[in-house]
C-alpha cells in the first residue's frame, strides 16, 4: 500500500510546484531507489494531461564511469542530454541515494573535468528557465542512507521529509500559499535597496545588491524551499565567512569552510576537513572564486542540519551563500561550471543591514 503522503507529494510536485498542463513533455528523473515516488508523479502526470517519460540514474553506475572512462568519454556529451536541454518542457527531479558517500574517492579533477564539460547545458536550462520555457522543480525520496546521515531512523526520516513539505497536512498547497505571501513582503521591501553587510561571530561581509532582484523560492523550484535570495553584484564582496555547517557537494563533506572575499573573488580559502577538494573546486574555472547567491533561510519547520542540501539551506535562521553560477533572473551575472551553496548560522547575535536599516536580527526578519 502507497503511503498516502508519498501521493500528496507527488500531486503537490505535478499540480503546484511544476504546474504540468497538458501536452507539456515531463521528464521525470529519479535515482532508482526512489521508484515508489517515480510512479506516483508518473500518474499525478498522466492526470495532468503531460506527457511522462521517466529518467533513472544510478550512483553505482556513477561510480564505474568515473574510475573508468578515458578524457574523451568523461566530456562527451550525449545528444539525448542536448535535445533534453533545448526541448523539454518540464522536468521533476527526485533525488535518493544508498550512499551519502558513493563519490568519496573519485579524483575530484576528474569530476570538475565533467562538470566543465557540462557548462553550456547547464547555461541554457538557467537561460530557458529564467524565460518562462522550462521548467523544473526536484524533492528527496526517503532512503536508510539519508535517515543515518540525519541521524535518524527511516520512520523518523520520513516524517520529517513530509513535514518539511507540509504533505503532512491536509491542504498543502494552502500552507506553501502562507509561505509565499510571508516572503514576498520581504522580497518587496528589497526592491531598489542598494547596499547589505552581515556581521555575526562567524562573518563580517559587504555586498551589493544594486539593481538585482530578490526571488520568492515558495516550493515552485525545490519542494520543500523557504528561501528569498539573489545575485550580489559579482565585484562587490568584501570581508570574510567561517560557514557554521559542513558543506556538502557531488558527495563530499568540506568542514569548517572559512572564505575571505576581496573586490567579488575568494582571495583566501581554508577548512578542517577535504580542504583539497574545497580548493579543486574554486579553481574549476574563474567563475568558481565569485557568489553566485546570497540567500536568507525561512522554513522554521527545518530545525535540524540534516547533511542534504535541499533541506539545510532552507533553515530558518541561517543565510546561505553559493559559490559559482547565478540564478539569471536574479540578475545576476556570473558564469561557472559550479553552484555550490554553504550555510551560516545566524541565531546568536546575527545582524543585516540593508541600505543602513536593520532587516533582519538573530534569525528572524524584524522589518
Amino acid at each position: 500500500m502507497v503511503d498516502p503522503r508519498l501521493t500528496r507529494l507527488a500531486d503537490l510536485l505535478v499540480n503546484y510546484s511544476a504546474e504540468v498542463q497538458p501536452g507539456e513533455w515531463t521528464m521525470i528523473q529519479a535515482e532508482v531507489v526512489a521508484l515508489p515516488l517515480a510512479r506516483e508523479v508518473y500518474r499525478a502526470v498522466l492526470r495532468a494531461g503531460g506527457h511522462p517519460f521517466v529518467r533513472l540514474y544510478d550512483e553505482a553506475l556513477m561510480q564505474v564511469r568515473f574510475q573508468e572512462a578515458s578524457e574523451e568519454q568523461l566530456t562527451w556529451i550525449s545528444p539525448l542530454e542536448k535535445l533534453v536541454v533545448d526541448e523539454l518542457d518540464v522536468m521533476i527531479a527526485l533525488r535518493a541515494t544508498n550512499n551519502t558517500r558513493a563519490m568519496t574517492h573519485v579524483d575530484p579533477e576528474r569530476m570538475a573535468k565533467s562538470q566543465a564539460a557540462r557548462t553550456e547545458l547547464f547555461s541554457k536550462q538557467m537561460q530557458r528557465t529564467a524565460s518562462g520555457e522550462f521548467k523544473w522543480t526536484l524533492t528527496q525520496y526517503p532512503t536508510h542512507a539519508s535517515a543515518q546521515e540525519a541521524e535518524m531512523s527511516l520512520s523518523e526520516y520520513e516524517d520529517f521529509v513530509f513535514r518539511a513539505t507540509f504533505v503532512d497536512k491536509d491542504d498543502p498547497v494552502a500552507e506553501w500559499r502562507k509561505v509565499s505571501a510571508m516572503q514576498q513582503r520581504m522580497v518587496d521591501w528589497l526592491k531598489g535597496k542598494k547596499h547589505v553587510t552581515v556581521k555575526s561571530a562567524n562573518c563580517d561581509l559587504s555586498l551589493s545588491i544594486e539593481g538585482r532582484t530578490f526571488i520568492n523560492s515558495d516550493g515552485k523550484k525545490n519542494m520543500p524551499s523557504g528561501e528569498i535570495f539573489t545575485g550580489p553584484v559579482e565585484d562587490s564582496v568584501n570581508g570574510w565567512v567561517r560557514f557554521t555547517y559542513p558543506a556538502i557537494y557531488s558527495g563530499r563533506s568540506v568542514e569548517d569552510v572559512e572564505l575571505r572575499f576581496e573586490n567579488g573573488r575568494v582571495v583566501e580559502a581554508k577548512a578542517s576537513k577535504n580542504e583539497d577538494f574545497l580548493l579543486s573546486q574554486l579553481d574549476v574555472d574563474e567563475g568558481a572564486r565569485y557568489l553566485g547567491e546570497f540567500a536568507i533561510g525561512t522554513n522554521f519547520g527545518i530545525k535540524e542540519f540534516t547533511g542534504n542540501i535541499l533541506f539545510d539551506e532552507k533553515i530558518g535562521g541561517t543565510i546561505h551563500m553559493a559559490l559559482g553560477r547565478s540564478y539569471p533572473e536574479t540578475g545576476g551575472k556570473n558564469q561557472s561550471a559550479i553552484h555550490w551553496d554553504m550555510i551560516c548560522d545566524m541565531r546568536d547575535g546575527g545582524e543585516i543591514h540593508v541600505d543602513g536599516e536593520l532587516f533582519y536580527k538573530d534569525g528572524d526578519f524584524v522589518i
